[in-house]
């Protein structure tokens, strides 16, 4: 198989995958757990950590892209995009920058782009509403981000050291 075929194929296992825990969780709100409306534990995001561990940055972001786009599609709400993407890109951005630190676990990394994801969905609410109101429901949602984040964090420790993908190129 080229090399091309194979970054493809990967791309699309993952990206398949990524969309099947965003479609799982989102069966499960954590809304039982935390009253907040839309919070979600960002299952999605093992596969996006993952693909930053073990692939490229440009894998990982070609991944979360098609994720967000499909996910909308799938979910027909095409608004929903804009919050998605607007979250995953600046979580994806932090976490990229965050796992050239030394010394920063990739439980601190996945908080953080818990918390990133968050502040990008109130940025592009702002956006969207043309107010600032949403900002009210920041601090909240990054007190959530330490609780998600961690849980996705202790999740992709295991996956990334654990869990080889054969055929890396």
């Amino acid at each position: 198989m080229s090399v091309s075929l194979q970054r493809l194929t990967r791309s699309a296992v993952l990206t398949a995958l990524a969309l099947a825990l965003s479609v799982a969780e989102g069966l499960a709100p954590l809304t039982i757990l935390f009253p907040l409306p839309g919070l979600r534990l960002g299952l999605a995001n093992l596969v996006t950590v993952y693909a930053l561990c073990r692939l490229s940055g440009r894998e990982a972001l070609l991944i979360l892209i098609a994720r967000c786009l499909l996910g909308s599609l799938l979910g027909g709400n095409l608004m929903a995009l804009a919050f998605s993407l607007t979250g995953g890109l600046l979580a994806l951005g932090v976490m990229a920058l965050l796992l050239r630190l030394p010394g920063l676990s990739l439980f601190g990394v996945s908080i953080a782009g818990a918390a990133a994801h968050n502040t990008g969905q109130i940025l592009a609410a702002m956006v969207v509403l043309g107010i600032p109101a949403p900002l009210v429901y920041l601090p909240p949602l990054l007190l959530c981000s330490l609780v998600t984040g961690a849980v996705t964090g202790g999740a992709s420790i295991l996956l990334v050291h654990r869990v080889p993908f054969p055929g890396k190129v």
